[in-house]
């Protein structure tokens, strides 16, 4: 146990999260998705018995967003939806990223399932939650921890 760090926080993946670099993305997702699958070969780190809102917070405690891009937040979009429409649950993730001032709404991006699918593959690494809900599919673009520029 380390002071300070949330106990969800694994050594697994607190070193996959130490080991990415600025703009790779790890992506956190229910308990249905292809995550063996779609791995191939990157890091699948399963909480089995963990809520996604859980499984998040945990790693936004940690985590710096990309504050460079517009939108360092992607979700699985729930199919044949209406635009703008998210879940009970994914507005749970969105407000949590809102009320720790990880990221504002605008900067979260829905995502056609196969799209995100095609990032996955490009992710550094997939947390596989315990979680039951569909669609409950979060891909997280790192950032920074750095010191104002010196002149």
């Amino acid at each position: 146990m380390l002071k300070g760090i949330d106990p969800l926080l694994s050594p697994e993946l607190l070193k996959v999260l130490c080991e990415m670099g600025h703009g790779d993305e790890i992506v956190l997702v229910d308990a249905n998705f292809t995550g063996c699958t779609l791995a191939q070969g990157k890091p699948l780190i399963r909480l089995p018995g963990v809520d996604l809102v859980r499984a998040c917070a945990a790693v936004l405690s940690v985590l710096p967003l990309d504050d460079k891009v517009a939108q360092p937040v992607a979700y699985m979009k729930v199919c044949d939806s209406p635009a703008g429409y998210a879940s009970a649950l994914q507005r749970r993730v969105l407000d949590l990223l809102d009320s720790t001032r990880s990221a504002t709404p605008a900067q979260c991006e829905a995502t056609e399932r196969f799209a995100f699918y095609e990032r996955v593959k490009r992710a550094h690494a997939i947390v596989q939650t315990g979680e039951m809900q569909p669609y409950a599919n979060f891909l997280f673009k790192k950032g920074v921890i750095s010191e104002p520029l010196m002149a």
